[in-house]
């Protein structure tokens, strides 16, 4: 069967089971890097992907349930050399060690500022409570997250926000 995978803003059509999983084609078939696999099993975040926007396990989605529609992974955030703002406060959190994790966080917080441009602490924790960090940059990461905050703000032109 074909199936039509519109990734990073680009369409391709797809010769592949209904039933594979999006993480295989998106690394094996369209050599993507930013989604990594960790656990196989959506409890790690690793995988991570943008679906229509929301964050969405890569692992344990099949290319069929996201036939026909947006996926966006790490690798397609930035516009050219401008790195997406959350990319940004990653790189200038410094909230990396090993940065396995990374994908899984930065796509989390995308996916969170997509819907709520100015989130509470709680909602910041919320969205990054299902992506495993091994190396204890916890801090880090929710202080990029929380400078994520005001660049996608200064990006869409908020400047209150």
């Amino acid at each position: 069967m074909t199936l039509t995978l519109k990734v990073n803003g680009q369409e391709h059509s797809l010769h592949v089971p209904r039933e594979t999983s999006l993480l295989a084609v998106l690394r094996n078939d369209l050599a993507l890097n930013g989604p990594k696999y960790g656990c196989g099993l959506g409890e790690c975040g690793a995988c991570s992907v943008l679906v229509d926007g929301i964050a969405a396990r890569a692992c344990v989605l099949s290319v069929a349930a996201v036939n026909g529609r947006e996926v966006t992974t790490l690798d397609g955030l930035a516009q050219g050399d401008r790195l997406d703002p959350v990319q940004q406060a990653f790189i200038d959190a410094q909230a990396a060690q090993c940065g396995y994790c990374l994908n899984g966080m930065i796509l989390s917080v995308r996916s969170l500022l997509n819907h709520t441009p100015v989130p509470s602490e709680a909602q910041i924790i919320a969205a990054l409570d299902h992506n495993l960090c091994r190396c204890g940059t916890h801090l880090e990461i929710l202080d990029a997250a929380r400078r994520a905050i005001d660049l996608d703000a200064a990006q869409r032109g908020d400047l209150d926000g």
